[in-house]
């Protein structure tokens, strides 16, 4: 097999990860050399990959289902909000420029040729390379200079399926009204459609999707079926929505609060804690939940400052200030850990200069332009547990009091642990096994919970997952047209749906 497909969506959360990551799952199981690429990626949610770039974690679970490294060419461009208008741009895993929407726009000419060069390599060293849109592709205007959509599949040839989420209603509608907003040389791209999420009996969904396939000249690959539990490492904040699965408990059930940031990243460092049988993880601003919860999560953010001055806007810095005097557990990563300090001295993401912290951990943070992104490992002497993680970040943390939480296989220390308030900048350290059953037990010892940790792999629980959506392509994807697609390109010959453009007026 050899070739290129983009699966596009007809909205955010459509299920383009979904799909994207279960093709490239049941291609490489029959043997094929195929990567994943995402030209242009918004999110909040990254990785150090392999080659010390930065990239999105959806990419990242689609290089682990193709049974690869992780690298920047699969996601050559990564765009990080750091507020409510500016954003981080990282272009081949390195920031390259900070930027507002309109600016943006002008930035995408310059940024076309990297993302061509990215593909292009790509294709040269695999067989086969899955490609992921953003967003939707009728987003009409930003169809001039589009990076990773039908700019990208009209840039590359690529024949192209829509993916559309029946669970939120509508769907022939928007697969339908996705193609007609289209240009003809947009829509000879669109070779068929994928309809998610479906329940119930398909013998009722059958004659509309004939009837879609009447009027659009493009047939529906197939119609997933709706899975509980499908949520690791995805991409978008609108997945949150959805309730964290609980396993059943061996003893007595652990209910841990995430406290949910305006700008919160990589909120993907707290699937491996609901893994775990008995584990109950929320995402909430609740002061009740933080006050109630056994553990109290303060996962990473791209604006620090803006964060901690929502938090104190909202009076959760109260909250927070009496489950520590209360001797609660709090952990605080990366910006979570940084807001629990003294001192936050920041020219750099907010150009705010100094403002007071928590004052929760005895460690303050100064805000450097130069992004430090590296793999660690090592172990933490408190919890006698081996651990391994990954940093991205502009600040950097200084400890004056409390003990390290982690040391480094170098022996450089990380963290802080003051009392029952603890913060590491090592995102991803909750996905091994030994320091994260350790954290649970000492967790329960101090709430009193008569709390069992689990026995599986985390590894296993993720690769469990990657195989589901393997299973999900093989076996409700027409596999014989889709190889068809990857193998011949676009189509010819399909039919051009013509809108007219009217002017109303109200009388």
């Amino acid at each position: 097999m050899n070739g290129a497909l983009l699966v596009a969506g007809t909205h955010s959360d459509a299920g383009k990860s979904v799909v994207t990551t279960g093709i490239c799952r049941w291609l490489a199981r029959q043997g094929v050399r195929v990567a994943p690429f995402k030209a242009q990626n918004m999110a909040l949610n990254s990785v150090v990959a392999h080659d010390g770039s930065e990239i999105g974690r959806a990419q990242a679970a689609q290089a682990a289902a193709c049974g690869l490294e992780t690298e920047a060419a699969m996601n050559p461009i990564l765009i990080k909000p750091s507020g409510e208008r500016h954003s981080q741009v990282i272009v081949m895993g390195k920031p390259y420029a900070d930027a507002d929407a309109r600016s943006y726009q002008q930035l995408k000419r310059e940024l076309k040729p990297i993302v061509a060069d990215a593909l292009a390599d790509l294709r040269a060293r695999f067989d086969v390379v899955i490609c992921e849109g953003a967003g939707s592709p009728a987003e009409i205007n930003l169809r001039e200079d589009d990076l990773t959509n039908m700019g990208l599949a009209r840039a590359a040839g690529l024949p192209v399926i829509v993916v559309g989420d029946i669970d939120r209603g509508g769907v022939m509608a928007s697969l339908f009204g996705t193609l007609a907003l289209l240009d003809a040389q947009d829509q000879a791209h669109v070779a068929g459609f994928v309809v998610n999420k479906f329940r119930g009996d398909a013998s009722i969904l059958a004659p509309g999707l004939t009837q879609l396939e009447a009027m659009t000249g493009r047939p529906t690959l197939g119609v997933l079926p709706h899975v509980e539990d499908l949520w690791m490492d995805v991409e978008d904040s609108l997945a949150l929505e959805a309730p964290r699965p609980e396993g059943p408990a061996l003893g007595e059930t652990l209910d841990v609060a995430v406290l949910r940031l305006r700008w919160m990243s990589n909120f993907t460092d707290l699937d491996a804690l609901a893994t775990e049988p008995g584990v109950r993880v929320r995402f909430t601003r609740s002061a009740a939940d933080l006050e109630r919860a056994d553990l109290v999560v303060i996962p990473g953010t791209k604006a620090t400052v803006e964060d901690l001055a929502r938090l104190r806007a909202s009076g959760l810095d109260t909250v927070l200030a009496a489950r520590a005097r209360a001797g609660h557990p709090i952990l605080g990563v990366c910006g979570g850990y940084q807001l629990l300090g003294e001192r936050i001295d920041d020219e750099v993401e907010s150009s705010r200069g100094t403002v007071q912290g928590l004052g929760l951990l005895p460690v303050t943070t100064a805000f450097e332009p130069d992004k430090l992104l590296r793999r660690r490992a090592g172990s933490s002497p408190w919890l006698q547990a081996p651990v391994a993680g990954y940093e991205i970040r502009h600040g950097r943390v200084t400890r004056h009091g409390g003990v390290p939480l982690l040391l480094d296989d170098d022996g450089e220390p990380d963290g802080c642990r003051s009392g029952e308030v603890l913060g590491t900048s090592w995102h991803g350290a909750l996905e091994h096994d030994a320091f994260r059953r350790a954290l649970l037990t000492h967790v329960a010892a101090v709430r009193g919970r008569a709390f069992v940790p689990g026995t599986a792999a985390f590894a296993d629980a993720r690769a469990s997952r990657l195989d589901v959506l393997g299973d999900l392509i093989e076996q409700h994807i027409d596999t014989t047209r889709l190889a068809a697609l990857i193998n011949g390109g676009v189509p010819a010959g399909l039919p051009t749906l013509h809108t007219e453009v009217r002017t109303c007026s109200v009388s």
